[in-house]
This record gives structure tokens, C-alpha cells and sequence, in this order.
């Protein structure tokens, strides 16, 4: 579809942007919130600021063969009218072996053009949509808008204007009103090897926010804002999804030269490191970051941010510069942040690989602003409260998983479209042992008065099986197969599916394999996926050789299907060993009565038969460890093999058993059911009961104690 409803007639969608070298530092730009020339002392301190600035900037650079984008940006911030006006300088090299005769690129804000977008459609089905929650209003929806798309003479190519030619696609759903996919045919196709160079004018309207960006506000935060590149795939093909509800993004690595103008005063948090800041006439700002070797680019601005720096050190780990831009109100909680992030840096370093870059940029949102706890390349947000008790899990959690994204995510560019939880999954299981070996197990906090008032619970302790968000896994245990591409799952069911449901199984194979063996795994697939884009088949390969054992089986129950884990203890007894019928006493046959108190208890020691029935109530099968615990403090252990759907064990014992377990030690947390997993022999449903009752009569009698101080 090409666009529509502009009054304007064809070829008057605007002039070409202005061309920039690779600094982007001409003289006679005309790029937003510039006026005329830069002084020559500015260029200068430019220049040294960014010489010392990149210099350690990262420890290791991309392989050539992975980068194949840069953008050089210019983009100007009208707050009032909450629109962004932007010119961009895309430079594509073809790294595949064919031909490329289109160029596609993502447009992620027309997601919220109005409702009949793939992504609000597909959000309505959501249990709680999110953008129902935020009642939208003239106002708060948003658009990307491409004016005019030139190929720039060099090389084999020729000056082109190609706007006129431009169309919008919807591969996944054939949505015609969707408008996130921009293509672009070329006069002549990009040959392998060649390198073309587009230059692209327009303009986007920030959304208040649906999905993690847009404005609250004078709070903005502007992620997936411009037009990007989709991937150019081996096959000839451009892998450039619509924008779906329940995924994120895929794009290559390259290099980002990126001028934002902004009101003057307003600070600026940005991907990569800022190489300086020119007044403007007219009260604006313009600053420069620049990054090489991400494979995105997000800034917010506000004039409300407060801002720390801190600098994280450990031994055998790159040094890292970290900013915080936190808002004023949070200041109390500035260590708490400072300590999550250096706590993953530290852990995620050491465990997988260490962080490439030498800066990391965290950012604590605006209060309801709905961009908290999103990864973006060396920047991230968290989200926290007001009131936040320490031990609680907040700010504590979102920051360590945030921050670890920038390991899986960030220098592993796995395809979120299609396979999320390669970053998402295995993210969720290493903030969950981060989070555990740092600071403990963490208790649920309750809020109350709309969420304000905070009251934590100490007497229960969460740990790495709760961290991992099993609850949610539950819900959807049955129905999504993980192979599925990941913007295929239903938008319910899809968070679960990507995030816990690896966490829970890769949980599973440390428990049964060791952490230091699973700690080599995911550490050889870090290194040998750097900078590129690993898929499924290259984690399982890495898992298989490093472990020395064939995971094959394992994989296709909890990836490749949607098999169910329940195995339960069904029923134990142990009753006293009464012989009946004959007995050989003294070399003859002697017939016992029918009576118990007629056995010979000179002749009989007290003996107790104890049988125990297991069964496999989901069809996923696993090896299953077994306890049986005996009164006397005895234990028998043993291993079953899960097949069967029962397993029956009968032992002879001079005492009765306490209790029996399948898989005592939950190696197995894709289980549905812990409640079936162990049985005693005699119930003891009344101790938790007057342990609580207890609990809540001290709760009531402090409260009735403060009533009466008040009156």
C-alpha cells in the first residue's frame, strides 16, 4: 500500500535530507536546532572529547562479517507538540551471498495509529489488555512517517528519489491497515558485498505511552522511534516482522552517530557515550552519542532527572562507567540501584562473559510512564516505588534483570521475533540466581491504598523457583509449544512461555547436571555467539558437546512439545507384619490363629510393612528420585525412571515411615503440582494452622494497641 490521506501531491514529500560525513560534524548542517557554523574551539573539544571518550570504550569489537548497518541521525524534540522531526543517513552492506533488490524497514510506532494495527489488535487479547488500561485519547495516539527516501550516488549507484515507490507489507497476518513495515524497491538490487547508502527524511508523533516508549508528561523516553533496517537473511530474504504484541526486535549490529536537540536544561541519557553538547539559538541543546557494535539505538530526556555516576571495578572484569538518571523523589534508593547493577556486571561477568562496553546508562522512570524494566543496548530502565522495602525484591530485581540483558539481548542478538526466549528465558534464570546468591530469598510485599502503602511479609521466604515467576508458567503449562515462533503465541500465554518456562527447565537441567556444567554451557554459547545471531539448534548443540550427554530427549519434551511434569505420591500405609496361616518352628509346620494377640512374640519381632504408590499423572517423563523417610529416622532412597504410569514399592522395616517424596529436592520445577510430591503418613494439617492463627492474633493485637495510643 503506498500512503495515504497526504494532501500533498506526488514528489512533494519534502526535500533530501542533509548529507553528512562520518562525523557528521559539517560546517553548513541544517539539521534540527542547529544554526550556522560550529566554532572551531567546539569542533575541537569534540574531537578531543570523543578521542578520550572511545579510547577502552570496549574491550572486544565486532567481527567484520557482523557489521553491516550505521545510522547517522539528527533528530529534534518538539515537546509542546509532542513530535519528533528527524533526518538519517542508513549505510547497508550486504553481507549475504544474494542479491537485494528492496529494502525493508520497521515503522514501530504506527503499531499505535490507530486500532486496527496488528499489535492493539492482537493486544485486545490479552486477559488485561495494556492499552485498554491507559484509556486512550486523541492525544495519545502516535505515528512514524517516511517524507522522503533517496539512494545516495556512490559506487555502483546512482542518485535516486524512491519515495514515490514505497509501500507498506504485512507478512505475518496480511493486515492491510497494518503500517509497520516500510519497503522500499531499488532501481538496481545491492549486490553481494556492495554497500548502499539511503538517505530518509521524517517525522513521528510520540504516543503517550502504550509499550515502554513514549511521553508522561515531560518525561520522554524514545525507544524503536526511527526507521530501521529489518535483517537480510542468508536465503535472499528480508526478516522484518510486523510489530506484534507479544514480541520484541531483531536488527544487525553496527554503528550509531546520533544528535539529539532537546530544550536546554532537559538531561539526556542515551545508548553509547556523548561526545558533546552545542547551545542552540532559541533555548535548545543539541547532544551527540555516538556507539559502535549495537545493534539499536534509545534516548530519554527530562528536565526532572537527577543524575549520579559511579564507577564499577572487580578483578579480571573490563572497568565499567555507570550513570544513573533517577528522579528526585527516589534519592533514598540511588545505592540500591548502583548495587543491583554492579551485582550483575559482577556475576553475569564472571559466570558467562564479561561486559564488552566500558558505560552502561540506567534510567529510573517517570512514575507510571509505562517504560519501566525494558534492555536496550548499554541502557536500560528498571522501576520502583516510593515506598520500597528493602528485601521486598524492588528495585532489586527489575535493575538485575534489565542490566543482564545487556549480556543476553545485547552481545547476544538473538531474533526476539522469533525466538525470545534465547534472551528473555535464560535471562530470567541467571537474575534469579544472581538475585539469590547476592542477596538471599527475597519476601512478598503487599500494597494497599492503590498501591502506595507497602507491607512485607518476612515469614515467607521466595526463592529461585518463585524468582523464576513459576506461577505464571502454570497458568500455561499446556498449549504453547516453544518452537513456535515466538510472534505466533497467543499474547497471553507468550511472556510465560518465553521468560518462565525456560528458566523452569533450564533450572531443571542444573539441578540434574550441576552448575558447573550448565555454567560452562551457557558460557561457551555466550562466547561463540558474541555479536551475532545464535538460534535455537546452536544453544542445543553447545549443551549437548559441553555436557557430554545427549540432552536430545529433554529438549524435545520441553521445547518441542508441550509435555506436562506432574508426578505425585498417590498413597503410603504402613501396618504391622502379622504372619498368618503355617510357620516353620523347630523343623514343623505350626498353624498360627487368625488372632493377632496369638502371635508367638517370643518368636516374632515387631516388623512393619510399608508400601508406597507413585504415579506419573502428565505425560512428560523424567528420571525421579525417591524418598521414603521411617520413624526411626531410617531412609531409603532410590531412583525411578518415570516411565511407567505407577510405580509401586513395598518394604518390610521395623518401623513405620514418616513420610515419602518424589523428587524431594525439586530438581524438576516444571512439575506442575509441588502440593502431590510427598505424602506422611499421618497428616499434620494443624500446625500450619496454629502457627498462623498465632501470627495473625499478635498481628491484631498490635493493631488494637495502636488504636488505643490513638485515642
Amino acid at each position: 500500500m503506498k500512503y495515504m490521506n497526504d494532501p500533498r501531491p506526488a514528489g512533494s514529500l519534502g526535500s533530501a535530507p542533509v548529507r553528512l560525513d562520518s562525523l557528521g560534524l559539517k560546517a553548513e548542517s541544517s539539521a534540527p536546532g542547529f544554526r550556522g557554523p560550529v566554532p572551531i574551539f567546539r569542533l575541537a573539544a569534540w574531537l578531543a572529547l570523543a578521542a578520550l571518550t572511545l579510547s577502552g570504550a570496549q574491550a572486544r569489537q565486532a567481527p567484520p562479517e557482523t557489521r553491516t548497518s550505521s545510522y547517522t541521525i539528527q533528530v529534534k524534540l518538539l515537546p509542546e507538540e509532542r513530535l519528533l522531526e528527524g533526518n538519517q543517513v542508513v549505510e547497508w552492506r550486504n553481507a549475504t551471498g544474494k542479491p537485494a533488490g528492496e529494502l525493508w524497514f520497521h515503522l514501530y510506532w504506527n503499531a499505535w495509529l490507530n486500532n486496527r494495527s496488528t499489535w492493539l489488535r492482537e493486544d485486545s487479547l490479552r486477559s488485561r489488555p495494556r492499552s485498554s488500561l491507559r484509556n486512550p485519547r486523541a492525544g495519545d495516539w502516535s505515528y512514524s512517517r517516511v517524507e522522503s527516501l533517496k539512494v545516495e550516488a556512490g559506487g555502483p549507484f546512482r542518485e535516486s528519489d524512491r519515495t514515490s515507490a514505497m509501500y507498506f507489507a504485512s507478512p505475518d497476518d496480511g493486515n492491510r491497515d497494518d503500517r509497520t513495515v516500510l519497503v522500499v524497491p531499488l532501481e538496481r538490487p545491492v549486490q553481494p558485498g556492495e554497500t548502499i547508502k539511503v538517505s530518509i527524511g521524517w517525522k513521528a508523533k510520540v504516543p503517550r505511552t502504550f509499550a515502554r516508549t513514549g511521553f508522561r508528561g515531560n518525561f520522554f523516553f524514545i525507544a524503536h522511534w526511527f526507521p530501521k533496517l529489518g535483517v537480510f537473511q542468508t536465503d535472499g530474504s528480508w526478516n522484518c516482522h510486523q510489530f506484534h504484541a507479544a514480541t520484541e526486535f531483531f536488527s544487525d549490529y553496527g554503528s550509531y552517530d546520533v544528535r539529539m536537540t532537546v530544550p536546554t536544561g532537559w538531561r539526556v541519557g542515551a545508548t553509547g557515550v556523548e561526545l558533546g553538547v552545542i547551545e542552540n539559538d532559541g533555548g535548545t541543546s543539541t547532544h551527540r552519542y555516538q556507539q559502535d557494535d549495537v545493534h539499536d539505538f534509545v534516548w530519554t530526556t527530562s528536565p526532572d532527572y537527577r543524575e549520579v555516576r559511579r564507577r564499577f571495578d572487580h578483578p579480571g572484569l573490563k572497568s565499567v562507567d555507570i550513570r544513573l538518571l533517577y528522579q528526585p523523589e527516589h534519592q533514598g534508593q540511588v545505592d540500591r540501584h548502583f548495587r543491583a547493577t554492579e551485582e550483575a556486571l559482577k556475576y553475569y561477568g564472571l559466570w558467562f562473559g564479561e561486559y564488552p562496553y566500558g558505560h552502561l546508562t540506567v534510567v529510573d522512570p517517570a512514575w507510571r510512564s509505562g517504560a519501566r524494566g525494558m534492555e536496550y543496548p548499554t541502557l536500560y530502565t528498571c522501576g520502583t516505588r516510593y515506598f520500597n522495602p528493602f528485601g521486598g525484591g524492588a528495585p532489586e530485581g527489575v535493575t538485575i534483570h534489565e542490566a543482564g540483558h545487556q549480556f543476553w539481548y545485547g552481545v547476544v542478538g538473538n531474533n526476539e521475533f522469533e525466538h525470545a526466549w534465547l534472551d528473555e528465558g535464560i535471562n530470567t534464570f541467571a537474575t534469579a540466581r544472581v538475585f539469590e546468591v547476592a542477596y538471599g530469598k527475597r519476601s512478598p510485599v503487599y500494597r494497599f491504598f492503590r498501591g502506595y502503602f507497602p507491607v512485607m511479609v518476612p515469614e515467607i521466604q521466595a526463592g529461585r523457583i518463585q524468582n523464576s515467576r513459576r506461577h505464571r508458567f502454570l497458568a500455561v503449562a499446556r498449549g504453547e509449544i516453544q518452537a513456535t515462533p515466538t510472534y505466533l503465541y497467543h499474547p497471553s500465554s507468550a511472556g510465560a512461555t518465553s521468560y518462565t518456562k525456560t528458566a523452569l527447565w533450564l533450572l531443571a537441567l542444573e539441578r540434574r547436571l550441576g552448575w558447573d556444567v550448565l555454567k560452562r554451557i551457557l558460557s561457551t554459547f555466550f562466547e561463540n555467539s558474541l555479536y551475532r545471531h545464535p538460534g535455537p539448534g546452536d544453544f542445543f548443540q553447545v549443551a549437548n558437546r559441553v555436557s557430554g550427554q545427549d540432552l536430545g530427549p529433554f529438549f524435545e519434551q520441553v521445547f518441542h512439545r508441550d509435555k506436562v511434569f506432574d508426578y505425585g505420591v498417590e498413597s503410603v500405609s504402613s501396618v504391622k507384619v502379622e504372619t498368618r496361616g503355617y510357620v516353620d518352628k523347630d523343623g514343623q509346620f505350626l498353624l498360627l490363629a487368625e488372632a493377632p494377640d496369638s502371635q508367638d512374640s517370643e518368636t516374632t519381632s515387631v516388623l512393619y510393612e510399608t508400601t508406597v504408590l507413585l504415579r506419573r499423572l502428565g505425560d512428560g517423563i523424567l528420571p525421579q528420585d525417591v524418598l521414603l523417610r521411617f520413624e526411626d529416622g531410617e531412609e531409603f532412597r532410590t531412583r525411578w525412571d518415570g516411565k511407567h504410569p505407577w510405580k509401586l514399592y513395598r518394604l518390610v522395616k521395623p518401623s513405620r515411615l514418616d513420610y515419602a517424596a518424589v523428587d524431594p529436592e525439586l530438581t524438576n520445577p516444571l512439575d506442575i503440582d509441588f502440593t502431590n510430591n510427598s505424602r506422611r503418613l499421618e497428616p499434620q494439617a494443624n500446625l500450619p494452622a496454629t502457627k498462623w492463627a498465632l501470627k495473625w492474633l499478635i498481628w491484631l493485637q498490635d493493631y488494637l494497641q495502636t488504636l488505643l495510643a490513638l485515642v
